[in-house]
């Protein structure tokens, strides 16, 4: 019992310091009682009512219990359980609420009083140590599978996350073209409404016509008999003028009753005649229309069938798209439901979001936390909180790594090193003068020196004595934010030597093209741009860009600035604030430099894929292939970064996947639009 006390001392010495008191309290009390003794209360205790009998009772105990008449006089608890009880109440009340991992030290306080109870009983102690184990076995058994379920639990919020985006970008694609095909529809309706109501009209025009035709014919037949009958009265006066002058023209002459009826009863025969011959011309020629508009109606009528051809075979395609898209919609639809299943399953099995303002203290202040981590995503939130856990949980001394071989010149310092527990701001600007010397220096010595070397030479001439200090601090926050900043993150791999500089000064000098350009934008000097200006300057800016790129820039910028009347402040989206973080819009460029240039490299190892070894010649060749817009000096350029030969004529065969990796590590970039068939 006395090993197991001493053992729970050595875990928590801050708090078990009364157990010697509580074991030297026990020795005593089981010297005073019998061995094997165990006491029936409270049963015991509360039996003993009756007032008369209770000291008969008390002396009746002792003698049969063996223990001392001042111990059997008190009907309290056994003093072995106070002591027990006074111990474990001491115990939970040293406990600090505040400290982590409470319960584990309540725990194993309850663990010291039941080892000393398995102790105490020996009867019982067999059985007692077998159930501790089994408990003990169990509880780490479900520690263990605490520790295999927690990764789940950042996997299923990102499962929850990428189905929502999904369901979202779904929902607002079926949107988008069920409204198209509506407005289609109604398109479609409006032409075959306005072919219908022309078809209808011509229709009209045809009767009118067929009756202005009928009336005009007939008035042509009365014209022409009206005409027949004058030349027939002229030859007769003619005839009768003639006869006279051949009877001397002196006697008038005297018409002939006989033959006046019988010429009218010819003309009424002719009369007859022409009306019935009219009548079979008006039955069989009424509906006849003259050639010239026959023509021209066939004409029309012959373009309106064409055009309702066309129009109902467009019809007809669209029915089949829109019965495809009916049946694409009916997939949509099956896959968003399982899937909506599938994240309820998700969010009944899974954890909720964490509550990120709680931990708006470890910053010092909830504004603090917001002005850092506003529009983060959670993993960025969390990293950024390790890396504050990390400053404040810092050790306060480096224990140097000596001057090995594999140790960077800049750390070889031995002995304690104080840790200076830089911030961003201060490791930001040494960053940054760190870059500016060493190109300065490296362009006025005409040879490009080794980063660490170099910013051995700086820190020696900066801090003399206290360099070994600003190494090992700087280390440190490098190492602690490198994956939270993407500026710390990439002067990390250039000091580690994944990265070439280049892509510092790259990106630096790209930041500074984006500003001419939009200063150059500004022809009126104001520093205000609108937003269709600065969308012209950005595709000025980056012609190479695809539309997205560039709505995600002028995005970004919108986001960032507010809107005036005049339009957006640009200069402000290339400044610092007080802890030298940089802009989202300024990030964002930068991230799609680096994903252009990665996406470059990819199209390289496309062209030269199936060749284990690459030369010259080849990537020459995949370099022209991918970028025909790319001159000689920059080809050139980039070959000299893969072989690093001293003449391009004396390199030698490489791996194709060590070239890659180190066009991928260098600045290169796109000249000009991709070829069409890449």
């Amino acid at each position: 019992m006395q090993s197991n006390v001493e053992g729970g001392k050595g875990a928590m010495p801050e708090q078990h310091s009364s157990v010697p008191v509580c074991l030297s309290d026990l020795t005593k009390l089981r010297s005073g009682c019998g061995s094997g003794y165990l006491s029936t209360w409270p049963s015991h205790a509360t039996s003993l009512t009756v007032g008369h009998r209770r000291k008969d009772l008390k002396k009746r105990d002792a003698k049969n219990h063996g223990c001392s008449p001042a111990f059997s006089d008190s009907v309290g608890k056994p003093r072995f359980l106070m002591q027990l009880e006074g111990y474990l109440k001491r115990e939970l009340q040293a406990l600090d609420l505040q400290q982590p991992k409470l319960q584990e030290r309540r725990l194993q306080t309850y663990r010291e009083v039941f080892d000393c109870f398995i102790e105490d009983f020996k009867t019982y102690k067999p059985l007692l140590t077998a159930i501790k184990n089994e408990y003990e076995a169990t509880f780490e058994y479900m520690q263990e599978q605490i520790r295999e379920l927690q990764p789940l639990k950042s996997q299923l919020t990102l499962v929850s996350e990428q189905c929502e985006r999904r369901i979202v970008g779904l929902k607002e694609e079926e949107r988008v073209e069920m409204r198209s095909l509506r407005d289609d529809k109604r398109r479609l309706q409006r032409v075959i409404d306005d072919l219908r109501e022309k078809q209808r009209s011509l229709e009209a025009q045809v009767s009118r016509l067929q009756e202005e035709l009928g009336a005009q014919y007939l008035a042509y037949r009365n014209e022409y008999d009206a005409r027949k009958l004058l030349i027939a009265n002229i030859g007769s006066m003619n005839y009768g003028a003639a006869e006279e002058s051949q009877d001397g023209g002196d006697v008038a002459e005297c018409d002939d009753p006989v033959k006046v009826k019988l010429a009218l009863k010819v003309c009424r025969e002719d009369l007859t005649k022409a009306q019935v011959e009219l009548n079979r011309l008006h039955s069989e020629y009424g509906d006849v229309v003259p050639r010239r508009d026959w023509e021209s109606l066939d004409r029309s009528h012959q373009e309106n069938v064409q055009k309702l051809e066309t129009l109902q075979t467009d019809f007809d395609v669209m029915k089949s798209e829109y019965d495809t898209l009916l049946e694409v919609h009916k997939q949509v639809t099956s896959e968003r439901d399982s899937l909506q299943a599938e994240l309820e399953v998700f969010q009944g099995t899974s954890t909720p979001r964490p509550d990120w303002d709680n931990c708006a203290e470890m910053l010092g202040s909830s504004d603090r936390w917001a002005e850092l981590f506003e529009g983060q995503s959670s993993q960025r939130r969390l990293l950024s909180l390790l890396g504050s856990i990390a400053e404040t949980t810092s050790k306060d001394y480096f224990q140097g790594l000596g001057s090995g071989s594999d140790v960077p010149v800049y750390l070889h310092y031995e002995g304690q090193l104080k840790n200076l527990k830089l911030k961003r701001a201060d490791v930001v600007r040494m960053m940054k003068e760190v870059m500016k010397q060493k190109r300065a220096a490296d362009e006025e010595q005409g040879v490009q020196s080794e980063i660490g070397e170099f910013l051995h030479k700086f820190l020696e001439r900066q801090h003399g004595e206290r360099a070994g200090e600003w190494a090992y601090s700087l280390l440190e926050v490098l190492q602690h934010q490198r994956s939270m900043d993407d500026l710390i993150g990439l002067f990390s791999d250039i000091l580690a030597g994944k990265v070439d500089e280049s892509v510092y000064y790259g990106q630096l000098q790209l930041v500074n093209q984006v500003l001419k350009t939009l200063i150059q934008a500004d022809t009126a000097e104001t520093g205000i741009l609108t937003i269709s200006d600065l969308s012209e300057a950005l595709k000025k800016a980056f012609p190479l860009k695809s539309e997205h790129d560039l709505n995600e820039l002028l995005s970004a910028a919108q986001a960032e600035l507010e809107s005036t009347e005049r339009g957006l402040a640009y200069q402000r989206l290339f400044t610092e604030d007080l802890d030298s973080q940089i802009k989202g819009f300024v990030n964002l460029v930068k991230r799609q430099a680096t994903a252009e240039r990665y996406h470059y490299v990819n199209q390289l190892r496309i062209q030269l894929e199936g060749k284990r070894e690459v030369d010259v010649a080849d990537l020459r060749t995949a370099f022209t292939a991918i970028d025909p817009s790319l001159d000689s000096q920059a080809l050139d350029a980039n070959l000299g970064i893969v072989f690093r030969a001293e003449t391009l004529n004396q390199a030698q065969s490489l791996d194709t996947e060590v070239a890659l990796q180190r066009l991928q590590a260098a600045n290169v970039s796109r000249a000009g639009p991709p070829a069409p068939h890449i």
